[in-house]
């Protein structure tokens, strides 16, 4: 993988990683919108501006691409490299997690009451 690819992405925005994810699918851009805000239960919402910014860049970064048009909506999917980038962060997040659980479990069987 190219390093800037990686210096770009990896640890990458949540714009970006929710793009990814719900591009795992054919999508334009106003549903990948809707779909995040279904899966946040709207604590995200993405901008237009940001949403076609950043559908511009991952596409010419190589990390999507473009399939068709429908109805004048240009329809995106994620490439095998933006599978590779998503999957990178994926485990970035587990980690994270799993580290945040294992101090929080190590704290509360340490802490005094």
């Amino acid at each position: 993988m190219d390093e800037h690819i990686k210096k770009v992405y990896v640890p990458m925005s949540e714009t970006a990683f929710y793009i990814l994810l719900c591009l795992r699918k054919e999508s334009h851009g106003y549903g990948i919108v809707q779909k995040v805000e279904k899966l946040t239960n709207g604590e995200i919402r993405i901008a237009p501006g940001t949403m076609y910014g950043s559908l511009a860049k991952m596409e010419k970064d190589g990390l999507i691409r473009f399939v068709r048009e429908e109805e004048k909506r240009k329809i995106y999917v994620i490439t095998e490299l933006g599978e590779t980038v998503l999957q990178m962060e994926m485990k970035r997040i587990e980690r994270l997690y799993r580290n945040m659980k294992e101090v929080q479990h190590a704290y509360a069987s340490t802490k005094i009451l």
